[in-house]
């Protein structure tokens, strides 16, 4: 998911004053988040409170080696500049490696400048492929990369009989990737993709171009709440389209937002969630836990947090807090997280090493109860 960055604006770190130590006690992770608008807020609380539940669960358990752990949160906003600049303080205050991150293109500018650096960066949720322009010892990814979870999307849209897809596009980088994916998928097989400019068409419009197309389905590739919400309740509403599969892959229905924004709109429109099918049973404690911390259902992004700092703690207390011996022990991880066994590999095609592949499933809001999710399909 990305939305379009905002203007740099000053720092302004998450942990209150003085609450950062600097005289060595703790080892130190410093933390990406969007907490801010244009950011997607909510996603950024739900991967904020999965990052520092882990936190306290390894110092319950003695730290590292002894030491606490210790997370110095900056808010990124979404803004790419401001991410950079997040990095290149957190490499000054001396933090053993850096974590989370939702936004695609903010990820890709703080690993530019990680991989720069020479700081560890385990990137949480954003997926796009090409998250450095080369490959790097220095990143990490747990989220699995476009190319994958989107092909598993186009599968589910031709064994739904799909084969006119129109999406309603914004520019990014973030959204070409995925409309390129997604007519490689599609095209070989008989699928068609149509591209719909949002930066020429209104809402209505876009129910205009659908018809004109005559499109089975129509792909929300835009930022959330709008124009989103818009385009969702404009084709809601068109009696023209009543037939028309709404979907958004990039996960935008995953948060009470959606819904509250909604209401029974909001249901019925598939998107891709990385959980598996049943959690193991560190999986269903942590969902419990998240649960009380966030007074609502954990997202797939929030149990993502807790997997980066779960991953981060065990390369610390097996080789220190070395960078360079962090960077170096990716392709030996072999860690039990919330979602299956997480290990390191360089996968074609992604410059960073990559967990290939966390569970995908393709999910939507229960048009009964939407406040519940249906898996549509899974790969």
């Amino acid at each position: 998911m990305n939305t379009p960055p905002s203007p740099l604006s000053p720092l302004s770190p998450l942990s209150p004053p003085g609450t950062e130590r600097t005289d060595g006690s703790s080892v130190r992770i410093g933390a990406l988040v969007p907490l801010t608008r244009p950011g997607w807020v909510e996603a950024g609380q739900h991967l904020l409170a999965g990052l520092e539940l882990a936190v306290s669960d390894v110092n319950d358990a003695d730290g590292i080696a002894g030491r606490p752990l210790e997370l110095v949160v900056r808010d990124t906003a979404a803004d790419p500049q401001r991410a950079a600049a997040a990095v290149e303080e957190l490499a000054r205050l001396g933090v053993a490696a850096l974590a989370g991150e939702y936004h695609s293109v903010v990820a890709r500018a703080a690993a530019a400048r990680a991989d720069a650096l020479g700081l560890p960066f385990l990137c949480s949720s954003a997926v796009l492929d090409a998250l450095t322009e080369q490959p790097t010892q220095w990143v990490a990814r747990l989220a699995p990369a476009q190319s994958h979870g989107w092909r598993v999307y186009a599968d589910f849209l031709l064994g739904m009989g799909h084969s006119r897809i129109a999406v309603a596009a914004e520019s990014s980088v973030y959204w070409a990737s995925g409309t390129r994916i997604l007519r490689d998928c599609l095209a070989p097989r008989g699928g068609t993709v149509i591209e719909l400019d949002l930066r020429a068409l209104t809402p209505t419009a876009v129910c205009d171009e659908l018809v004109d197309h005559r499109a089975t389905a129509l792909l929300l590739l835009v930022g959330h709440p709008e124009p989103a919400v818009s385009i969702v309740k404009s084709v809601r509403r068109d009696r023209r389209l009543a037939e028309i599969m709404v979907g958004a892959p990039a996960g935008q229905p995953e948060f009470t937002e959606w819904a509250t924004l909604l209401g029974d709109d909001s249901a019925a429109i598939p998107f891709l969630r990385y959980l598996p099918e049943r959690l193991s049973p560190l999986g269903a404690r942590v969902e419990t836990a998240l649960r009380e911390r966030l007074a609502e259902a954990p997202s797939f992004v929030a149990f993502e947090g807790y997997d980066t700092v779960t991953v981060l703690a065990d390369v610390l207390r097996s080789h220190g807090a070395d960078r360079a011996r962090t960077a170096e022990s990716w392709p030996r991880v072999a860690v039990e997280g919330t979602r299956g066994r997480i290990q390191f590999s360089r996968t074609p095609g992604i410059s960073v090493w990559q967990w290939a592949w966390p569970p995908v499933q393709v999910v939507d809001r229960d048009p009964v109860r939407p406040d519940r999710f249906r898996v549509l399909h899974a790969g």
